[in-house]
């Protein structure tokens, strides 16, 4: 039903605007600009609004009484409008219509019908209804019927049998875009059971049957449920549908762009949604997650990463972390041009299902990775138990790859990339370079001489004297004892990626567990801070810090060997959707108070007077009972005098934990490891990495969030929403208090850790107000390392600094 542009401009010039809070939009009236309509107890309201910083509107159902604006339904998802005060939403023939600023009908409830007499109203649990007739005239349509990526309560997921058409759940494609994504929650009517969909057509997830009171894979519904769920089967229909015992409860259900569903409920105190739980539990598990040439990691932030010579579709995307637009290649391939290479790589066996195994491909492994370069679609091989697969575009756009560091189920993946161009074609330019590069060679290997004499002179020999050994005190280990209990450093032994160097489990006979630090001659921490940490460590006894079990050395390698940690850092639990909920707040008010007396330790208690200098969440590790133990003493410095300072032109530690006066001058004392304590603090309350960008445009990291939270007195709002049903407010308040001290700008106002772990017992009545903290600024940096521990950092400019 389209009408022409003199019909709808007649059309404005009689319709009145709608009167201000109304809840119904009758035939007569227009809805543009700002204004609304709102339920009748104005628990919801309709409108134009914007999502993001995108430039787009579209008319949209969100919370009325929930401070942050959070939009539960939307009409022109593929559709948006530019200029909301020429935009209007009108009835026009029995329907409601929206048109654009050329008058174009760009969305319409497309009802066929003549009626005269029409009105839309927004009900109080979020259904928009058109009724044609009085007020008591059944709806015609209603937008429960066209949900978008939210259930509302009330709200049925249904299956139709007589017309074999389903109401669906689908993700919105971006933060910023609520276009329909891939991800979408449906009816499986034949099995009772929910399911989530990968692009309409692949099954990744499904709730269980339903047992009568709710689905047999989903246990959260059965803890504590605030909700009375049914779900109907009969001749006509099936469906699901749910409302809260206590209707003052404001939650939801919604598809989320991650492609988990995800259960959110509204907190009046904090002022924000918690985060319920989540399904599919792991990332990972999401079928297509990272979309094409995308890899998906647990262990890393973000968890999702581009294959090698790939590179983000949309980085916008990325950057709002909506990873399934999936990755491109770098440079466009020309099979018949560019000579390509394969790198190596590792993937859970079970997501080979997206290689093609062909009988007529080759049996021999050169085979098949000839025939994989010979063949343009092929994008990358792998040869498992004698047979060749090929990677081909159709199936590369289909799925993403898992991958897991601490899976022993990994499988070898080549991809193909770009080789060098060799440079065969021009003879006498090969000659001019090899006459350039013979000089160069010359006057490189001179240089590389002149360095080494100068590292082996300030550093020593690589290898440890017999007064080193004997000065050390811990065991040594041979290289083949430590090759063999690491399965010659198996990748499915690895427990991770420090600023040194691999780390991997090892096991010795007797079924004694140990974590392997390897560090070689490529590595920054050279024989100095291999001396150092192993010195320092094995003089330090305080069940807070890591016990150095031995040490190992083999030519240019230094390997140190710990107590194995099962629950490896806590950095892994703090930043994980998913392993944060193991973490209450009574279990991380523990672990700040562990932490603050390994740090007490090592200021005031221990023997030698210690700064650790690089203290953040991934250096502290949980043992079986998640007890905090501080680790990487690689960086520490031994230091004399009551106040322990010192200065040094070299300045390296990890950007975000640094003080701001270490940072810029080099200056350190134990102040500055406080100021690292009062990070990690705030990161353990947020559940946020210090490191990033936050919702606030002007807070450049969580410091300055948080500071910003406090001088607004919603300190609260920083509150991991995983801490909803455990936290104990006071505690937070105190712990939250405690780390904005610690991050003040001046190190005198910062307290020792002395008073720190006074106060963690204060009431916050007796705590000091905070200062101003010390702010950086807000620098993008992309970093193509394989275990970059974020994307995108807060850097500060430092000269002659030398960061991990």
């Amino acid at each position: 039903m389209m009408l022409t542009i003199s019909q709808l401009f007649f059309c404005f010039l009689i319709i009145p605007h709608l009167s201000y809070g109304a809840d119904t939009l009758a035939v007569n009236q227009t809805l543009s600009g700002n204004q609304t309509l709102v339920s009748l107890d104005g628990n919801f309201e309709l409108g134009f609004f914007k999502p993001g910083n995108s430039p787009n509107y579209y008319i949209g159902i969100w919370y009325k009484k929930v401070k942050t604006k959070t939009v539960a339904w939307v009409a022109n998802r593929e559709t948006p409008v530019f200029d909301t005060f020429s935009s209007r939403l009108i009835i026009i023939d029995g329907n409601m219509v929206l048109l654009d600023e050329l008058n174009t009908q760009i969305w319409s409830t497309n009802i066929s019908s003549t009626a005269a007499l029409a009105s839309v109203v927004l009900q109080d649990d979020g259904n928009l209804i058109l009724r044609h007739g009085s007020n008591s005239s059944p709806p015609i349509w209603q937008s429960f019927d066209h949900p978008t990526h939210t259930l509302l309560p009330g709200m049925k997921l249904l299956y139709n049998k007589r017309t074999n058409t389903k109401h669906i759940i689908s993700s919105w494609k971006s933060a910023e875009n609520p276009a329909v994504g891939l991800f979408s929650l449906e009816i499986d009517h034949d099995y009772k059971q929910l399911v989530i969909m990968w692009n309409r057509s692949v099954q990744y997830w499904s709730s269980g049957s339903w047992d009568g009171q709710f689905f047999s894979w989903i246990p959260e519904m059965r803890l504590g449920s605030i909700y009375n769920f049914s779900y109907i089967d009969n001749e006509n229909e099936s469906y699901l549908t749910y409302y809260p015992y206590n209707s003052s409860v404001i939650s939801r259900f919604i598809m989320d762009i991650s492609g988990q569903l995800w259960r959110l409920a509204w907190s009046e105190s904090y002022e924000q949604w918690f985060l319920v739980w989540s399904q599919p539990e792991k990332n990972c598990d999401v079928y297509g997650g990272c979309g094409a040439f995308g890899v998906c990691n647990e262990q890393m932030f973000p968890l999702c990463s581009c294959l090698t010579d790939f590179e983000p579709r949309s980085l916008t995307d990325w950057n709002l972390n909506s990873f399934s637009g999936g990755c491109v290649r770098k440079n466009e391939q020309n099979c018949k041009i560019n000579k390509h290479m394969f790198v190596l790589s590792y993937f859970r066996a079970s997501f080979f299902s997206a290689f093609t195994e062909n009988e007529a491909l080759p049996l021999d492994e050169a085979e098949c990775r000839s025939s994989c370069l010979d063949q343009c679609v092929c994008n990358a091989y792998s040869f498992i138990s004698n047979k060749c697969h090929h990677w081909n575009l159709e199936s590369l756009d289909n799925i993403s790859l898992n991958l897991f560091s601490y899976d022993a189920n990994l499988e070898r993946i080549y991809i193909k990339v770009f080789a060098p161009d060799d440079g065969k074609n021009n003879t006498k330019a090969l000659l001019v370079a090899g006459i350039v590069s013979g000089c160069s060679g010359l006057v490189f290997l001179c240089s590389i001489g002149v360095i080494f004499y100068r590292r082996m002179k300030s550093r020593g020999q690589w290898v440890l004297s017999e007064e080193d050994r004997k000065a050390l005190d811990i065991p040594f280990f041979e290289f083949k004892a430590i090759v063999s209990a690491t399965h010659n450093f198996s990748l499915a032994n690895k427990l991770g990626q420090g600023g040194f160097g691999p780390v991997y489990k090892g096991t010795f006979p007797g079924e004694v567990e140990m974590a392997i630090k390897r560090l070689s001659s490529q590595s920054r921490q050279g024989l100095k801070e291999f001396k150092n940490e192993v010195l320092l460590i094995a003089k330090l006894q305080h069940r807070n810090l890591i016990r150095l079990l031995g040490y190992g050395m083999k030519n240019q390698e230094m390997i140190l060997l710990y107590e194995y940690m099962p629950n490896k850092s806590l950095d892994r639990f703090i930043f994980d959707r998913t392993l944060c909920m193991r973490l209450d707040w009574a279990l991380r008010f523990d672990i700040i108070m562990g932490i603050a007396r390994g740090l007490l330790y090592l200021h005031q208690d221990s023997r030698l007077r210690i700064i650790h200098r690089d203290l953040k969440a991934s250096n502290v590790l949980l043992d079986k009972d998640m007890n905090p133990k501080i680790s990487d003493f690689g960086l520490a410095k031994i230091v004399k005098g009551k106040e322990g300072e010192g200065s040094l032109t070299r300045v390296v530690g990890t950007y975000g934990y640094m003080a701001p006066e270490y940072a810029l001058n080099g200056s350190f004392s134990v102040k500055s490891d406080v100021f690292s304590f009062g990070v990690v603090v705030l990161e353990i309350i947020s559940g946020t990495r210090n490191t990033g960008y936050y919702r606030n445009k002007e807070a450049f990291s969580l410091v300055s969030y948080a500071w910003g939270l406090w001088k607004e007195r919603k300190p609260l709002n920083l509150l991991d929403t995983a801490l909803a049903k455990s936290c104990n407010s006071i505690e937070v308040m105190r712990c939250l208090i405690i780390g904005l001290l610690c991050v003040q700008e001046d190190p005198q106002d910062r307290p020792t850790m002395t008073s720190v772990l006074a106060m963690l017992g204060m009431d916050i009545e007796s705590l000091p107000d905070p200062k101003e903290p010390a702010f950086v600024s807000k620098k993008r940096v992309h970093s193509s390392a394989s275990y970059a521990n974020e994307s995108e950092i807060n850097q500060l400019t430092i000269t002659q600094a030398e960061g991990r």
